[in-house]
């Protein structure tokens, strides 16, 4: 399989290189970065810190996507949108790893699946996605006695929050509970905001460090709480998934999809 990696200078951009290089099944296609980027024209895999392979970084997406069957995303919402819109344009396969978008971006989004194999998740992890299942089982049982909070730790570089690992792990237990996120959720309390409303979804963004992401997930009855947590010790978790996520969307029809698609959970939740 062809890939493209979207933000190839980044973080996440450099663990992609270096696992799509080490995978004899991929080829890599090349790297995109923005027009005025200090990468473009530098060697993918000397980015990445490996040896030079002889692809450069681009930013040429239209020529790219033609030459691909499919590119990897974790950049921003305005980079991820068009470039969903060239996806649908070539047929191609669009793994989206970007989180923070508005809820128009998520419409246009939606309209690109009409025409490419789009794999849109919070988190890609396998890890995270077992922790949702848990996490709705767990809502559903218990029902609106137990409170709902959400610790949602990154490094200081992260620009958005809640994350959207926190908000997936929301939107699980909110489906728990059979109800509209939108509806429950409170993220970033402050001042004298009152008793805590029944049935409230919290979610508290913590920031600082390297962390790559810590998350909790506390349900508190009368005189117990359950704690479920996952902790990514490197990126590279989020990248594998990622390419699993490609390989699996190549052989599938038009349409959007998330991780639980990618990994047959959905009978289970």
């Amino acid at each position: 399989m062809k890939l493209i990696v979207n933000g190839c200078a980044g973080r996440m951009g450099q663990a992609l290189t270096k696992l799509i290089l080490a995978d004899e099944t991929l080829e890599l296609m090349g790297g995109l970065e923005p027009a005025g980027s200090a990468a473009l024209g530098q060697d993918l895999a000397t980015l990445a810190g490996q040896a030079a392979c002889g692809i450069v970084a681009s930013d040429d997406a239209l020529e790219l996507m033609r030459q691909a069957d499919g590119v990897i995303d974790f950049t921003v919402p305005d980079a991820s949108v068009p470039l969903a819109g060239l996806a649908a344009q070539a047929r191609n396969v669009h793994i989206i790893g970007t989180t923070g978008f508005t809820a128009a971006q998520e419409a246009q989004i939606e309209a690109a699946a009409r025409h490419a194999k789009i794999v849109k998740s919070g988190n890609m992890s396998l890890g995270v996605n077992l922790l949702a299942g848990l996490v709705q089982q767990a809502s559903a049982a218990l029902g609106e006695d137990w409170d709902i909070e959400i610790l949602d730790m990154h490094h200081r570089h992260k620009v958005d929050a809640p994350s959207g690992t926190a908000l997936l792990l929301a939107e699980a237990a909110a489906t728990g509970r059979d109800v509209a996120l939108d509806k429950v959720i409170q993220s970033g309390r402050d001042g004298l905001v009152g008793a805590r409303n029944p049935g409230d979804i919290g979610i508290a963004a913590l920031r600082g460090g390297s962390v790559v992401g810590d998350h909790e997930v506390i349900l508190a009855g009368e005189n117990e709480q359950i704690r479920l947590s996952h902790r990514a010790e490197t990126r590279d978790i989020f990248a594998r998934g990622a390419i699993k996520a490609a390989i699996w969307a190549h052989s599938q029809a038009e349409g959007l999809y998330d991780m639980q698609d990618v990994l047959g959970l959905k009978a289970s939740r």
